[in-house]
């Protein structure tokens, strides 16, 4: 404990000691949250056992308090159905507390201080961060909430209202009837986040999910995922890259504004920055996957690979399989919220919605996307599509062609 004080007290001297030579870096508010960076960093003990024998060297009651927990990370990729495949787990009832993307926070804030911030850190700080959220201690992430909570209480955390567990009575302050609906839950009205309330709701919890877009790479994960406190399951949601395009380019209109002029023009400049940054997206995934399905010693019965659009096709058969795999008994109150949540009508569906007729939405994207950009997606992510099991298309009339499925029957596990 001296030794981790005493590094913390050594990095605070050399940022000080920087700030006094480089002005150019040394903006107050950049020097602060830079510091809250590195103290995060540094405040959350990083577990690395080699060897399955060696343990702690001393668990404290919160510890001791998680051991036969079973842990979900849903590891996927922006627009893959990973809302709706969480909230698979998130409406399994009172044993399981699921959190929506709480790694937001820390990608937000170290995009605040890129200057500052070396993003090859960045994975592992998410790592840490998980960790530290399993174990059902949110004080590491406290430290990248904006504006910094007050008494542990917050109005900011992000999207709180997808999580049925943030929501629950025993975590619900009261509220002030002049500014509710900000702070406002789906079932219930709520004040400003109470993260130690959280936390102990948590620690009564058996089963523990998260959700995240965040975490790139599965190698980065061995650490969290040979802690003995933990047994963590990953599953990695994919889902056809072509597909994906199509529901970004209508989700996020600004940003994928190029597209939108490929598409018009006919012409894509498979050079541009923007191609290439979608063929190393499916680089990243085709690489994790590779690695998952290869069964490291560190990952083996740990590794879960689902194609989104199986489970479109077959909800409940798919969320049992999950179900199965993570070791968590498949409640009455999924089965319920599934056979509500995948036939709805086309008016109560949209794009960051959870409510969608789950087949339809499966092969909606086909009629959506350009034959010319489907044929860009082909060429730059074919490996990708190769392992996932999704057939190419050599011409409009077989894109659109519903009969013809894009989905090889394929098993991965």
């Amino acid at each position: 404990m001296k030794i981790k004080y005493g590094i913390i007290f050594i990095c605070i001297i050399a940022v000080l000691l920087i700030e006094k030579e480089n002005e150019s870096i040394t903006t107050q508010k950049g020097s602060l949250t830079f510091l809250q960076v590195l103290l995060s960093k540094l405040s959350y003990p990083k577990w690395n056992y080699t060897n399955s024998s060696e343990e702690p060297e001393k668990e404290d009651q919160k510890d001791l308090e998680t051991r036969g927990h079973k842990h979900v990370l849903l590891m996927a990729s922006t627009r893959t159905g990973s809302s709706f495949v969480g909230e698979l787990f998130n409406q399994h009832g009172e044993g399981m507390f699921y959190l929506f993307e709480p790694l937001w926070h820390v990608e937000r804030m170290l995009a605040s201080t890129a200057e500052t911030t070396n993003w090859r850190d960045a994975p592992g700080i998410f790592r840490d961060i998980l960790h530290a959220l399993f174990l059902c201690d949110f004080s590491s992430l406290e430290n990248f909430i904006l504006p910094p909570p007050k008494d542990h209480v917050t109005p900011d955390f992000f999207r709180r209202e997808s999580s049925l567990s943030l929501c629950e009575e025993s975590v619900c302050s009261p509220v002030d009837k002049d500014v509710f609906q900000r702070y406002r839950c789906k079932t219930r009205r709520c004040g400003p986040l109470n993260l130690t309330l959280a936390a102990q709701s948590c620690l009564s919890k058996k089963h523990h999910a998260i959700k995240s877009v965040r975490v790139r790479l599965l190698e980065t994960l061995q650490p969290l995922l040979e802690d003995p406190r933990l047994d963590v399951r990953v599953i990695q949601l994919v889902r056809d890259p072509r597909a994906i395009l199509a529901s970004r380019m209508a989700a996020f209109s600004s940003q994928y504004h190029m597209w939108k002029n490929w598409a018009q023009d006919g012409q894509v400049p498979e050079d541009d920055e923007e191609v290439m940054r979608l063929k190393g997206s499916c680089d990243e995934v085709r690489s994790s996957v590779e690695m998952g399905l290869s069964q490291p010693a560190w990952l083996r019965g740990r590794y879960m690979l689902v194609r989104y659009e199986d489970i479109a096709l077959d909800p409940m058969q798919k969320a049992e399989e999950m179900y199965k795999f993570a070791e968590i008994p498949f409640s009455s109150q999924a089965r319920e919220w599934i056979l509500k949540n995948t036939h709805a009508t086309e008016e109560a569906s949209s794009y960051f919605s959870t409510q969608k007729n789950s087949s339809e939405q499966a092969e909606k994207w086909r009629f959506s996307i350009p034959f010319t950009l489907a044929q860009v997606v082909q060429k730059v992510c074919g490996p990708t599509m190769q392992l996932f099991g999704y057939k190419f298309v050599n011409d409009e009339k077989t894109l659109i062609n519903k009969s013809f499925s894009l989905r090889e029957d394929k098993q991965f596990n």
